[in-house]
């Protein structure tokens, strides 16, 4: 299993995302629909569709969508790496390795509530905001991780059925 962080995880942008900001920074004429699907790509179908939006658009030099398809099939493998690192665990013998995903949501659930709890009872107790924040994000990002990988897993054992 390797420990090597995803681009996204390091910088918490795409490959492809900052492609296009640093494209509009130079003034390359950026279709408002291209940023609006780079902002809201949750996988590799989105990434899929940003890049047939990029393919029949007009406005970007044929080199400027060389290099944009190229971010793309990086962030697209970063993704499929994750995949492939859960499938890992969910074969391992370990039971921590096995359990750490909804241990995790457990922990920052029992996190978050106990800080709503704390914050609403306790007089003069308040949490700081860049720990909610934090706890937030956190909080998203598990969940949508959780649920979600939950939800392919479920869709594709409908779908071969």
């Amino acid at each position: 299993m390797s420990d090597k962080k995803t681009y996204k995880e390091k910088n918490g942008t795409t490959r492809v995302g900052d492609s296009l900001r640093w494209l509009a920074s130079q003034g390359k004429n950026i279709a408002p629909e291209l940023l609006d699907i780079a902002g809201a790509i949750t996988g590799i179908k989105g990434l899929e569709s940003l890049a047939n939006k990029i393919n029949g658009n007009i406005e970007l030099s044929e080199s400027d969508k060389l290099m944009l398809q190229a971010n793309i099939e990086m962030d697209k493998q970063d993704i499929i790496s994750v995949t492939d690192r859960w499938k890992s665990d969910m074969t391992s013998d370990s039971w921590l390795s096995k359990n750490i995903r909804p241990l995790t949501l457990a922990f920052l659930l029992v996190c978050m509530f106990l800080f709503v709890m704390l914050d609403s009872s306790i007089k003069g107790f308040v949490v700081a905001k860049e720990w909610v924040e934090l706890l937030k994000n956190l909080l998203i990002t598990v969940c949508l991780a959780y649920f979600g990988s939950r939800g392919v897993e479920k869709f594709k054992k409908i779908s071969k059925e």
